[in-house]
């Protein structure tokens, strides 16, 4: 199993199992989404021709994720989506992102997020910012400026609020060996 599948998996249960992938394809469209597009991306020809029958199978209508855009290990979608992100966006390793979020840009170059952030609901990233490590963004949130290491920000427009227990939201974290 493609190691990117593999900790995408972990994220959502905990376990890298045959079994647990079964049930969470079957069940989880936001899993069989990232399975479509880790495979498409892969550099192993076999997997990146059944990620392509996969792209096009998918739903579009719920996550719309570039084929293109940077993602790094462990990504969790919560609730399915409906998820926007531009293909200009980066995302670091054990992200979540929450139902209704949209990152984006106008003038293409969108937000750099990095490792184990937790991206609340409803919330919207707007151009070129960058999101540090260990990084909780609440619900509702409107991002247009830099949010450092290990704030808690919210609010419309993000602001800081506190350094109270970074990263506390990511569960399951992925470490790559």
């Amino acid at each position: 199993m493609n190691l990117y599948v593999q900790s995408d998996l972990y994220r959502y249960v905990g376990e890298v199992t045959p079994c647990a992938f079964a049930d969470q394809y079957l069940h989880n469209a936001a899993f069989r989404y990232m399975v479509a597009f880790r495979l498409v991306n892969s550099s192993n020809s076999i997997e990146r021709l059944l990620g392509k029958v996969l792209w096009v199978l998918r739903n579009r209508n719920r996550i719309q994720i570039p084929r293109n855009t940077q993602i790094g290990y462990g990504l969790y979608i919560g609730h399915s989506g409906p998820i926007i992100v531009s293909e200009s966006a980066t995302i670091g390793n054990n992200c979540n992102i929450s139902q209704f979020t949209t990152i984006g840009s106008n003038d293409g170059n969108a937000a750099t997020i990095g490792d184990n952030v937790y991206i609340g609901p409803n919330v919207c990233i707007v151009e070129n910012v960058r999101i540090g490590d260990n990084a909780t963004i609440g619900g509702g949130s409107v991002v247009t400026k830099d949010i450092p290491c290990n704030a808690t920000a919210a609010g419309n427009y993000a602001r800081v609020l506190n350094y109270n227990r970074p990263g506390r939201y990511i569960g399951n974290p992925w470490i790559k060996n």
